[in-house]
């Protein structure tokens, strides 16, 4: 018998999935820049309060438009004070939490959705499969703007409302996706293994399909926050998202939009850090799909 702590046999035997999957992902440039800006961010939304310089919802008018430092400004203020004299790091550092937010708890609503109703058309098919496709059909003709825009127009904005409407637009790919994966996975032995042996169809699903499919859940869960966040952004912009004096990114822009030929940074900044985090997270999901799954690579 070989002695499985032998150098050799172990040699022999190759790295175990784990060691493969931690290679893969210690070489995927993409999967760690994106989490190292995801994760960043992250920090400074849960430590902002200790981080800010100042009160992010503080006015005065004696310091409005003051430019950021590499501009001519001071340090007191590094990224300068909008048209109210509110510190600009301060309402940057702020708003990471309400993207983030927003991002995150859109992405659950619309996945919890979505999933649900993909994997019962997968499994189920027939009469359940019909229904959820003419509701995927349905919601993929009406365009997410802008019933977003109307549905918030008509409930006013707010941020309940922003993470409301878009968890409930957002659940179509979560869906298509999660259908086209279960139709797969439900055809493999094991399932019909599963079934034979009397398994009930709770414990299949949560135990033979679910574990299946679940690289793909998260490849979307980043794709739909990204698309979220982006989303408040647009709304924030127009006036019916996130409303004043929350800090937001889309109103940040909104509201230097006015000064963008003579005070650009108010609109830079915000702007920068937006794509930056959409970037990272959309690298991040690309990532984890490399890694999880390689053989799916183009």
């Amino acid at each position: 018998m070989t002695d499985s702590t032998d150098p050799l046999s172990r040699e022999i035997e190759g790295p175990s999935p784990r060691q493969m999957l931690k290679a893969r992902a210690l070489s995927h440039w993409g999967l760690i820049f994106g989490m190292a800006v995801v994760g960043l961010l992250l920090l400074v939304a849960i430590f902002a309060p200790l981080l800010a310089p100042h009160d992010p919802y503080a006015q005065s008018l004696m310091k409005r438009m003051v430019p950021p430092v590499f501009m001519g400004g001071t340090w007191e203020h590094p990224l300068g004070t909008d048209h109210l004299g509110r510190d600009y790091l301060s309402r940057l550092i702020y708003g990471a939490r309400v993207s983030l937010l927003i991002g995150a708890v859109a992405a659950l609503i619309s996945g919890f959705i979505g999933t649900a109703m993909g994997v019962a058309a997968g499994y189920f098919g027939g009469k359940v499969d019909a229904v959820v496709t003419f509701l995927i059909n349905v919601r993929l003709a009406m365009p997410v703007v802008l019933v977003a825009l109307a549905v918030v127009a008509i409930l006013g904005g707010s941020l309940t409302v922003v993470i409301c409407v878009l968890g409930l637009l957002l659940w179509d790919r979560f869906a298509v996706v999660m259908r086209a994966s279960t139709l797969q996975i439900s055809r493999r032995d094991y399932v019909a293994a599963a079934q034979v042996i009397g398994a009930s169809t709770p414990r299949i699903v949560l135990t033979e399909i679910m574990p299946n499919v679940f690289n793909n859940l998260i490849v979307i869960v980043t794709l739909e926050m990204a698309h979220a966040i982006l989303l408040e952004a647009a709304l924030s912009f127009l006036g019916l998202g996130v409303q004043p004096p929350i800090p937001s990114w889309g109103l940040m822009v909104s509201e230097g939009k006015n000064m963008m030929l003579f005070e650009p940074w108010l609109v830079l900044i915000p702007g920068a850090v937006l794509f930056a985090l959409v970037l990272a997270i959309n690298l991040m999901g690309d990532g984890l799909r490399d890694v999880t799954a390689p053989e799916g690579r183009s």
